[in-house]
């Protein structure tokens, strides 16, 4: 899922949780190599995870040493890819999703390219199926989460619905992302305006507001300093038991604990999500072209495919790929995450943002 997609668990909290950090493959050669060339170079956001294993296996299966090159938060790495596209820095790109989709293709950053392997992927999750410039490699949802321990201490019972969120009981007690700077930020204004359509969503938002919530620039702030629940919060005294999130961070809360609990200590309000795909794609103008169609037909595989979920905190999109235990019993996979097509995201998004922040940050 950054982001948009910054989805998932970023490396300042898997850090926080004393998990491993990516070994990214380096090696000899540049992004600049030609088809004959040994090195790949992936190009993606900050929250990019692989294990150092499985991008040798690649190398194994394909002789290509991978290259990684981050460039911040999703958008933020979108709109690099843009500006350099005439001198793309590397063969793939990874991280776009489905709020930014259209401002890349439109951009005309990907040389259509059909990955094998798309069989497995279901069609829900083919947003380009008709012309194969992006590859689905990911889903995961942005959902509220909220601290177990706060809402029994107080007995009092967690929301789960975005209705909920502006009824008194819950009054100053959540934190979410500015729309504006933060992929999970917009993707909960997408959620609100999924729920409550063009002409009451608005209204929504002045009611959160009214009701208390609290604006910070991104995730981490959100999450490690001001959320009471999380491992980062701990240490900071965070006091918000609600915080715009994914809802695959409560089985980061738990990896690494001995023994494992009965349930993680943060849960997720599944009828608050908005759901993400992300997206990789071979850039315009690579000078390794066949290194980048290997590249995304491996992540498309189930080697990639099952990695990811314990370095990103994604959920798999091929259909064979298996998902760890902890991840699907102290996760959540909402059945009913909200969802707007690319287009009307594109054609509405600046205004929307613009709009919430004249609402809710004045």
């Amino acid at each position: 899922m950054n982001t948009s997609l910054r989805r998932a668990l970023s490396a300042a909290a898997i850090a926080a949780l004393g998990l491993p950090a990516l070994a990214a493959c380096g090696g000899s050669g540049s992004s600049g190599e030609t088809d004959g060339g040994k090195t790949v170079t992936l190009v993606s956001h900050d929250s990019f995870l692989a294990s150092d294993s499985v991008l040798k296996e690649f190398t194994k299966e394909t002789g290509y040493t991978v290259k990684i090159i981050k460039g911040g938060d999703a958008g933020q790495a979108v709109n690099q890819a843009i500006l350099s596209k005439s001198h793309p820095q590397g063969d793939v790109f990874f991280g776009v999703d489905n709020t930014l989709l259209s401002r890349a293709l439109d951009n005309g950053l990907f040389t259509p390219y059909q990955a094998k392997g798309l069989d497995r992927v279901p069609q829900e999750f083919q947003a380009d199926a008709a012309e194969h410039r992006v590859t689905p490699i990911d889903s995961g949802d942005i959902c509220v989460n909220y601290d177990r321990a706060y809402f029994a201490g107080h007995k009092l019972a967690p929301p789960q619905t975005l209705d909920d969120l502006v009824k008194p009981e819950y009054k100053n007690l959540l934190v979410t992302e500015n729309s504006a700077t933060s992929s999970p930020g917009l993707a909960f204004q997408l959620a609100t305006i999924a729920k409550y359509g063009d002409n009451g969503w608005q209204d929504y938002w002045k009611k959160l507001k009214s009701n208390g919530v609290e604006v910070v620039d991104g995730w981490e702030q959100a999450y490690n300093d001001r959320f009471s629940g999380s491992a980062g919060g701990k240490k900071a005294k965070g006091d918000k038991p609600l915080v715009v999130s994914y809802a695959s961070s409560p089985p980061a809360e738990v990896v690494g604990m001995k023994p494992q609990p009965g349930e993680a200590p943060t849960g997720v309000a599944t009828g608050t999500c908005f759901r993400q795909t992300e997206f990789a794609g071979l850039l315009k103008g690579a000078k390794n072209t066949k290194g980048g169609q290997a590249l995304i037909d491996f992540m498309l595989g189930r080697t990639f495919q099952e990695d990811m979920p314990l370095q990103m905190y994604v959920n798999p999109v091929a259909k064979d790929a298996k998902v760890p235990e902890v991840f699907t019993k102290y996760g959540a996979r909402p059945a009913d995450s909200a969802a707007l097509a690319p287009d009307k995201i594109a054609k509405n998004r600046d205004q929307w943002v613009k709009t919430w922040s004249s609402l809710v940050l004045k």
